[in-house]
């Protein structure tokens, strides 16, 4: 939820904190990164083998992590709350420098997207295949990009590069249940997405 609300990014100790990745390797160590796990396929104990030889290779990231434990810690109670409107409390109502950045990202953000995003992921996780968050991923994307806020943020940032979008509603209480079921509600007969 941290990510999708604030578009936060992920670099590569992050990766490694989050347990996305087991192992930082620099570019210039691809070529023997190939060479451990062509070799590793050859033994007894491929999967050893294979851990050996990137535990060798592995380096630091060179960079902190964002993912602190502290900064975790926030992350899962206060991106965990139940609404968009509980999240900017829950990090209003912290004191950390930490907090007060994702807050300020946040405010900057389209009212609307953040209630979508949060819904979308909420309802995301009961689907039960991945063609289904397919459907309803196409089904947001067709409506979202005929919606105001859509058409102002490329104003804004792209053609203009005023970085000034005016959203409409311009707040999260201006976002009504309404507003979200029409931009999750299903396309007419023969307009949604069809696994090929």
């Amino acid at each position: 939820m941290w990510l999708a609300l604030t578009g936060a990014r992920l670099k590569a100790g992050d990766c490694i904190e989050a347990g996305i990745a087991t192992h930082y390797l620099p570019s210039h160590l691809i070529a023997s990164a190939r060479a451990q796990i062509a070799g590793a396929a050859q033994t007894h104990d491929p999967e050893r083998a294979l851990q050996s030889g990137l535990d060798a290779l592995s380096e630091s990231s060179g960079a902190p992590s964002e993912l602190t434990p502290a900064n975790r810690e926030r992350i899962d109670r206060i991106f965990g709350l139940d609404s968009v409107e509980a999240i900017i409390a829950g990090l209003t109502a912290d004191a950390s420098d930490w907090a007060h950045a994702q807050l300020k990202t946040l405010r900057a953000k389209s009212p609307q997207t953040l209630k979508v995003a949060f819904r979308q992921l909420r309802e995301g996780a009961d689907k039960a295949s991945f063609a289904d968050e397919m459907v309803q991923e196409f089904r947001i994307g067709a409506r979202v990009v005929q919606r105001h806020d859509f058409l102002e943020g490329v104003r804004a940032l792209i053609v203009d590069k005023d970085n000034a979008p005016n959203w409409d509603p311009p707040t999260l209480a201006g976002v009504t249940d309404a507003i979200l079921d029409e931009i999750f509600a299903p396309l007419p007969p023969g307009q949604d997405w069809t696994p090929l």
